[in-house]
């Protein structure tokens, strides 16, 4: 699957995989953009806060939710063109462990032949059912009538 002519407009899908999210990979990519704030690296700190502890910095969230949905979206990616409307909905905490859903919102042609445009809007659930991410994601696609016919 994952060509651009598998996708539907309203179609869904529950992703296979889940994943727990440990303290590394908080730490991995909010190093990497620098964002050293209290909320992900103080624990005693954030012992006083309405969170009681350390939270998962989004973004992280957000890729996790994404990378979990590629699998099923984006086998067959020429490019991924846009990542919008991200909202983060509920805190992620070390331990947590996320699974995705995904829903075709749109698809139409690219400006080549070989190749169409598909809209992806992506939820991130937690364990317990706590929606904790949702974002829009539109990915160019290869047509299997163009690349299948022309792989060795």
């Amino acid at each position: 699957m994952s060509w651009f002519e598998d996708f539907e407009v309203g179609q869904k899908m529950r992703h296979a995989r889940g994943t727990t999210v440990g303290e590394v990979e908080n730490q991995l990519l909010t190093k990497l953009v620098m964002n050293t704030a209290d909320a992900h690296y103080n624990e005693h700190k954030m012992r006083g806060t309405p969170f009681g502890q350390r939270i998962v910095f989004g973004l992280v969230t957000g890729s996790i939710v994404i990378g979990l949905a590629t699998q099923d979206t984006a086998e067959h990616a020429i490019a991924e063109l846009r990542l919008d409307k991200l909202r983060f909905r509920a805190p992620v905490f070390h331990g947590d462990t996320l699974t995705a859903y995904t829903e075709v919102i749109g698809k139409r042609d690219a400006d080549r032949d070989d190749a169409g445009i598909v809209r992806f809007k992506h939820w991130g659930v937690k364990h317990d059912g706590t929606i904790v991410f949702e974002g829009e994601r539109e990915v160019l696609l290869k047509r299997r009538s163009h690349w299948a016919r022309s792989a060795p």
